[in-house]
């Protein structure tokens, strides 16, 4: 027998990935009753399918690749990975798939939590049906938040939808290496999971419709991942793609884009996202099923009067990051907090109620041999910007440092240079060991330190960061 049951809180969220957790800790932490829904695990894409199991299986394949540079220890690298031992860490990464913990962590912040099914039915209305089957309608004082992310989305190719083709999760979360792995992309996963899987054994050939990988990114990132894949193996396809795929006799036979033909075990489709907005109620209150959700600055969404509505996250398309979610999530919940307390909510420019950072300092590090790593404006972007730049390129091969790092070392860098205000605006890392230091890079951008200052900034001998002396050398040259 099915009941319905009726509640009131300050603030619903729906979705309990980690942004969502985020936005809900936060406004309870602002002293108001908060309930959070989920249809799935409590932790999200992220926990579970996407960041924690792929950098697990990533870890293995940079660790080995670093180490066989080193001299004296190279030999002792030089096998296969162990398949089986990587694969059980990327599911003690991924906490088997439970979600306990997380539900015990909301409890402890005071947070309800409702597992099913949420979508709007009205102004600060939500119905729940729950996964036992029973609905549970709620009403908002003040706010809805929702963080219910992306899905991927797949390409209008024909026979994908016959072909069981792969998606991140699946990619993610595979019990074995396939012989034949078939990636269609170029992206951040497209070039992760390459990586990943080459690594593992599978052989991994790569359709990718542009004429270089990383294409939102500088370059010479691509390129140098380019060279990378190709020598682990990966066998890269520009200027290609799928035009149709079926499946037979266990294995998937495609047709490209320049006629010929491919055979493979699975079909990776990494050809972007959509949002997770498709069954939510948007029609309720005037919005469209299915579209991303347009939001100011201190992420209420636009077009929905009353200004109760809030999009979090991958959903409202800003930055489609975690991390960058999670800042997202601390802006929106001290605002939603500030707003029900009747508080100042100050939302200038890095002010405390501004996701400034979303469109001025986003960082990225992409977990391929080499890794890349960015924030800020690529050159790509300049033109659009309406700022004056100058480029500032430098040869990270040439830091001491790199040459401790491994032999052979290759990589690059570049700074962009706002020449009227004398600050960073943008910077791209490529080479060995150079996710850590995207975090310099980013405090520079977000604190806009002059550069007459950051020359007094002396990296250590003999690290990577040196390259931060280098750049600012040539920018005075």
């Amino acid at each position: 027998m099915t009941t319905q049951t009726t509640r009131t809180y300050d603030v619903i969220v729906i979705g309990a990935g980690p942004v969502g957790e985020n936005v809900a800790e936060r406004v309870r932490a602002a002293g108001l009753s908060t309930v959070i829904i989920e249809r799935d695990l409590i932790g999200g894409e992220c926990s579970f399918w996407a960041c924690d199991p792929s950098k697990a299986l990533l870890r293995p394949v940079v660790a080995r690749a670093d180490a066989s540079r080193v001299p004296g220890i190279d030999p002792a690298v030089a096998g296969p990975l162990d398949v089986e031992a990587v694969l059980a860490h990327r599911d003690k990464m991924s906490s088997y798939w439970k979600d306990e913990d997380q539900a015990d962590w909301l409890n402890s912040a005071g947070v309800d939590l409702i597992r099913g099914h949420g979508r709007l039915a009205g102004p600060k209305q939500v119905a729940v049906q729950t996964s036992e089957g029973d609905t549970v309608h709620l009403t908002a004082r003040h706010a809805v938040a929702v963080s219910t992310g992306t899905r991927a989305a797949l390409p209008p190719i024909p026979g994908h939808d016959t072909v069981r083709p792969w998606t991140s999760r699946e990619a993610t979360t595979a019990t074995k290496a396939p012989g034949r792995l078939a990636i269609v992309g170029g992206g951040v996963v497209a070039v992760e999971m390459a990586t990943a899987w080459q690594a593992l054994g599978s052989q991994v050939t790569m359709l990718v419709l542009e004429n270089g990988l990383l294409e939102r990114m500088e370059p010479f990132a691509g390129d140098l991942v380019t060279e990378g894949l190709r020598e682990a193996g990966v066998d890269i396809r520009f200027n290609t793609t799928a035009t149709s795929m079926t499946r037979e006799d266990g294995e998937v036979r495609i047709t490209l884009s320049d006629g010929g033909r491919l055979a493979a075990d699975e079909i990776l489709l990494a050809t972007g996202r959509a949002p997770q907005t498709r069954d939510l109620g948007l029609e309720s209150i005037g919005l469209t099923p299915g579209d991303w959700l347009t939001v100011d600055d201190t992420f209420r969404v636009t077009g929905v009067d009353g200004g109760w509505l809030y999009a979090v996250g991958d959903v409202n398309r800003r930055a489609l990051l975690t991390h960058q979610g999670k800042y997202q999530a601390r802006i929106a919940g001290a605002v939603i907090g500030a707003r029900a307390n009747g508080e100042h909510v100050d939302d200038t420019p890095w002010g405390a109620h501004a996701a400034t950072a979303d469109t001025a300092a986003v960082p990225q590090v992409v977990f391929t041999t080499p890794e890349v790593a960015s924030v800020g404006l690529t050159s790509r972007e300049i033109e659009h910007s309406g700022r004056r730049i100058k480029v500032v390129d430098y040869d990270l091969a040439h830091v001491a440092g790199a040459h401790q790092y491994g032999e052979d070392y290759r990589g690059h860098a570049r700074m962009l240079i706002d020449t009227d205000r004398g600050t960073v605006a943008g910077v791209t890392f490529a080479g060995p060991g150079v996710g850590e230091l995207i975090h310099s890079a980013t405090i520079a951008i977000v604190g806009e330190i002059p550069l007459d200052r950051l020359w007094h900034a002396v990296p250590a001998f003999p690290t990577l960061s040196e390259i931060w002396l280098r750049l600012l050398e040539t920018h005075r040259a």
